[in-house]
């Protein structure tokens, strides 16, 4: 038995309306001046983007596509809420095996709220969706071919969500072909502190600090080269930047994003023995308590986050796609390069909030090289020299201050994995505490 489904139901009252309303009335012709006086607007739009024509984007691309945009457009306003407890596009197929395209559970498309029932009870404001075909050679009868098709709208008011919640745990998305992009935000990096007897020692180490030294009065003057030490690092903090980036790709599950921190007011301690060979020719024993400053570390931040822990995109007007084609595609108006099976286009950036990690930065032993590099070159310059007093006898349990060490363009890395969003949390789109119905 054949199955009608609203959409028969709904053509054929249509016809019927159509057909009595003929039926009891006459059309009456217009002249030329009555046509165009007369006002209106079509329900449905149709429109063509020639192979040719400037506004193909794919033909800029590809100087050697030959492909054509048919768009049939909806002039209206739809308003729209769904929950999906499962979406799955594109598993198996061309793309290989064993995966999926787009894979997400517990997708939600409501209004913009943050509240249950203010999502329950509200929808998102579709604005003249359209279904796009990209036709391979459209002006060829025996060689013409569907390459693609696409739902969207011209533009999007509304929340999009993945998965249950913003936690610990992962959840939402499990794999994902197409385009989002994340807003640049920031947040903050503590670096580890590492006392005396952590390893910062001469032995450890292998680098040697040097520099002058001289008699209070000036007239003493002599090189100092260092025998041991024990050195040790204060905390410090400083501020994480991480830049607008593009995520996009094939059945990705990962995002690996990058970002850049710079961190001072890191003080030295510890302590130093050395020997000081004047410049007359006699060795006199160097030792104290070393102090300083270190200034500008670099830290190059690394974050492999896991799409699981991608929440909530806000829809603020921009335009969302979700096309299927059988090559890759530049559709019209879309940012990025849609690669051949289901691809999801998200252009509206991604807040992802605080990145502060829970973390601290370890300062490596190689960064604590450059570092006592710097000092030697600090404490080498005469105005510098550490100061033994007026006979320049010896340097016994003073202080030996290196001043502000200055580390500009050194780095140290700092990877980070899976870190919980700040502002991916949302509101379930259900009445009550359900989270998803």
């Amino acid at each position: 038995m054949r199955q009608f489904t609203s959409l028969h139901i709904a053509i054929a009252l249509g016809s019927l309306c159509f057909s009595s309303a003929y039926a009891a009335s006459t059309l009456v012709p217009m002249s030329d001046s009555e046509l165009s006086a007369t006002r209106g607007q079509a329900l449905m739009s149709m429109s063509y983007i020639a192979p040719t024509d400037s506004a193909n984007l794919e033909k800029l691309r590809d100087n050697n596509s030959n492909v054509g945009f048919y768009k049939l457009g909806l002039d209206a306003d739809l308003e729209l809420n769904a929950n999906i407890k499962k979406l799955q596009l594109g598993c198996g197929g061309a793309n290989g095996a064993g995966a999926c395209d787009i894979d997400i559970d517990n997708l939600s498309l409501s209004g913009l709220s943050d509240t249950n029932d203010g999502r329950a009870s509200s929808s998102a404001k579709l604005t003249n969706p359209f279904i796009e075909f990209a036709i391979k050679n459209p002006n060829s009868a025996s060689t013409r071919e569907v390459a693609g098709v696409r739902l969207s709208a011209e533009s999007i008011q509304g929340l999009l969500t993945f998965g249950s919640e913003n936690s610990a745990t992962k959840n939402g998305i499990n794999s994902f072909s197409g385009y989002m992009v994340t807003q640049e935000t920031g947040g903050t990096v503590n670096t580890f502190a590492r006392s005396p007897g952590s390893g910062l020692t001469q032995t450890n180490l292998g680098t040697v600090i040097t520099g002058r030294a001289r008699s209070s009065d000036r007239l003493i003057w002599a090189n100092f080269k260092s025998t041991a030490y024990d050195l040790g690092l204060s905390s410090a903090s400083g501020s994480l930047t991480l830049p607008s980036q593009v995520i996009s790709g094939k059945r990705i599950t990962t995002a690996n994003l990058t970002g850049t921190a710079n961190v001072s007011g890191i003080n030295l301690s510890g302590t130093i023995s050395a020997d000081a060979k004047l410049d007359l020719g006699l060795t006199i024993p160097l030792s104290g308590n070393l102090t300083g400053v270190i200034n500008n570390l670099g830290v190059n931040v690394a974050v492999n986050e896991d799409l699981g822990y991608f929440h909530k995109v806000n829809l603020n007007g921009t335009a969302a796609s979700l096309s299927l084609q059988g090559q890759n595609l530049q559709w019209t108006g879309a940012k990025s390069v849609s690669q051949a099976g289901w691809w999801l286009e998200l252009s509206n950036p991604i807040d992802i909030g605080d990145v502060t990690p829970q973390s601290q930065v370890v300062i490596t032993d190689d960064v604590v090289k450059a570092a006592l590099d710097k000092v030697s070159a600090y404490l080498g310059k005469d105005e510098n020299a550490v100061n033994c007093g007026l006979l320049a006898i010896s340097c016994l349990a003073g202080s030996i201050n290196t001043g502000n060490i200055d580390l500009s363009g050194q780095y140290v890395p700092m990877n980070l994995t899976n870190l919980v969003l700040k502002n991916q949390s949302f509101a379930p789109n259900c009445y009550g505490n359900l989270k998803f119905c």
